[in-house]
């Protein structure tokens, strides 16, 4: 039997997985590395820890699977999106990565704003956020000019790692659309933008789709990985693109909702023309010629890794969450926004912050953590009803990621959706994509979505209670009011953030 692998880069830790041609995961690894946060709003890692722990993982993956090398027929990738990595002529990374959930480019998004005006809207089809890569070149050009100009060019996280095993350097369309250098419609670097900014577009490395061939295992790391100087290697997507391919959403009117450490709504669209002005993010899909529609929470999973370390270090997350089903829709009363590291989608503010309102004696811990979850819910139900506004008509909803873990979560995210909410019967996110890039590129299937077919499998369905969603549509009017009420209060209180 044959063999693909999909390797995903997040922030946390790079997952492989071993797939064969029915698209069941033969066996998988995680290797985890670590997070820097040097200052306040600073997220950082380096880029070495990537390419170690994915030769670490892959290594592992050969070993326990007890796979031959020969019968892997190739491997591609999903990555972390917006990260830069500045590489130089030596062909090694010239300061740490500065991450997606960095949010220190405030100003240079405001600069990008005033100097390109609706032309960034036109051409990125996003608007100008801390996360995004164009303004963390410009904080460089800015702060750390020498090292800018030492810079041969610049990739983004994935793309580092795959250009350090095949020494092929390139970036795929889904990945490059995320960092407001792409004509996101003529699928190609904007010179229009990079001139405004004094920027050469060399700092832009080739543009390849994410099935195409991108080289072979360069022989120290075939060595290493315990895999064969001939394995191909394919370019891979952005994260969000391949958990869209895991889970199947290659067909117009298909979303997805995947909550992670952040969480995102995703939906398939066709129209490279749409111009949503920058209300939600518009990215180019992985699939040829497609893109998507994304709105995206900042802290979703986050948020409840926060409230349970903080709160409850002593549960597991399955203990934590044993008492939800038990508290009524509304929980009690209390609700929750998960504003904890700003926000996305609909409010691009870097200095909003979290709240919990309507608290009294009354409250449980499995109040609190329901309230959590609501929030978190009720923060993607803004971006379903965006995509919604466009003129979509959302029924079905694929969930993937931590959220569809939990059967009381599932059912809320029904509930507060007002959609059907599928689970898969192997959910892998983004690596699964990954594989299905590997498995498209080598030739198993005449298409991706023939590769969906094979290899997706729904489990179960959980429909909206009407009951309960008329009570959610309620609440939900009341969590969109937070916002505008305590923005001005969460300005002045940043001030006193160290």
């Amino acid at each position: 039997m044959n063999y693909v692998i999909g390797v995903d880069l997040g922030t946390s830790a790079v997952k492989t997985v071993l797939v064969d041609p029915q698209g069941k995961v033969a066996f998988e690894h995680s290797e985890a590395y670590p997070l820097s946060r040097p200052q306040p709003n600073w997220s950082e890692q380096n880029a070495e820890d990537w390419v170690n722990g994915t030769l670490v993982s892959l290594k592992r993956l050969m070993e326990v699977s007890g796979v031959q090398p020969a019968e892997v027929d190739g491997i591609s990738f999903s990555g972390q999106m917006h990260g830069l990595v500045l590489v130089g002529a030596e062909g090694r990374a010239l300061r740490p990565a500065i991450l997606w959930n960095d949010t220190r480019t405030t100003a240079q998004c405001r600069k990008i704003e005033e100097k390109l005006g609706s032309k960034l809207i036109e051409i990125a089809r996003n608007r100008a956020l801390e996360g995004f890569t164009l303004p963390k070149i410009l904080w460089v050009q800015e702060n750390e000019p020498e090292v800018l100009s030492q810079a041969e060019l610049f990739l983004l996280p994935k793309d580092y790692v795959r250009y350090r095993l095949t020494g092929d350097l390139a970036m795929d369309y889904s990945d490059a659309a995320g960092t407001l250098l792409l004509d996101v419609g003529a699928k190609q670097w904007s010179s229009e933008i990079a001139e405004a900014f004094g920027l050469p577009l060399s700092l832009c490395p080739k543009l390849v789709e994410s099935f195409d061939q991108t080289g072979t295992l360069l022989p120290e790391i075939a060595e290493a990985s315990g895999l064969l100087t001939s394995t191909k290697v394919y370019a891979g997507g952005a994260d969000n693109a391949c958990g869209a391919l895991g889970a199947g959403i290659l067909g117009e009117g298909r979303t997805m909702c995947s909550i992670g450490t952040s969480g995102v709504v995703l939906s398939y669209e066709t129209n490279k023309d749409l111009n949503l002005e920058g209300k939600v993010h518009f990215f180019n899909h992985s699939e040829q010629d497609a893109f998507y529609i994304m709105g995206v929470t900042l802290a979703a999973g986050h948020s409840l890794t926060w409230f349970k370390e903080t709160f409850a270090a002593e549960k597991s997350f399955d203990e934590l969450l044993q008492g939800v089903k038990d508290i009524p829709a509304g929980s009690g009363g209390l609700l929750f926004t998960p504003y904890i590291s700003g926000e996305r989608t609909p409010h691009p503010d870097a200095n909003i912050r979290g709240s919990f309102i309507g608290m009294d004696s009354g409250h449980t811990l499995s109040h609190f953590t329901r309230s959590v979850l609501e929030g978190i819910t009720f923060s993607l139900r803004e971006s379903i009803e965006i995509v919604r506004e466009s003129g979509k008509e959302i029924t079905e909803v694929v969930a993937i990621g931590g959220g569809a873990k939990n059967e009381a979560w599932l059912q809320m995210q029904a509930d507060i959706f007002g959609a059907s909410i599928i689970k898969l019967e192997s959910e892998q996110g983004p690596a699964m994509g990954a594989a299905m890039l590997a498995a498209y590129g080598a030739g198993w299937f005449k298409s991706l979505g023939e590769c969906a077919e094979a290899f997706i499998r729904p489990s179960e369905v959980y429909k909206p209670n009407a009951e309960q969603a008329a009570l959610y549509d309620g609440i939900f009017a009341l969590y969109q009011d937070v916002y505008s009420q305590t923005r001005g209060l969460n300005e002045k209180l940043a001030l006193y953030r160290k």
